[in-house]
């Protein structure tokens, strides 16, 4: 599974489309996505964004699209890129990016099993 967060409202417009993405893609040719693992290192980019945002839950081994795990950061890490739209049935789940007082990411009950890398 990998995950893609975005605006709760932009998710509304997207979930009953049989794809979504096409903005991510023209705007940096693939959709950025991460692994549960490393989920806690881009979560705070979110920090800052006052919407209520969801966590899309995605099975990689449905998607149509190709995905390329790669370091673009030259990071030491490699994260998922999908080369293409994402089709609505590859989503396994939306849950809510949670956040505590100071707008922290706290992990989802749903991942306290994966080990945070």
């Amino acid at each position: 599974m990998i995950l893609h967060c975005m605006k709760k409202s932009t998710w509304e417009t997207r979930k009953n489309k049989e794809y979504w993405g096409k903005r991510n893609i023209d705007a940096e040719g693939f959709i950025h996505c991460s692994t549960i693992e490393y989920f806690w290192r881009v979560a705070p980019n979110f920090a800052d964004v006052e919407e209520e945002l969801v966590l899309i839950c995605i099975d990689e081994n449905k998607l149509g699209a190709e995905v390329r795990y790669e370091d673009g950061d030259n990071c030491g890490r490699e994260y998922p890129h999908v080369y293409g739209m994402i089709n609505n049935d590859a989503v396994m789940t939306v849950l809510p990016f949670l956040r505590d007082k100071d707008g922290i990411w706290q992990k989802n009950t749903e991942f306290s099993d994966v080990q945070d890398k």
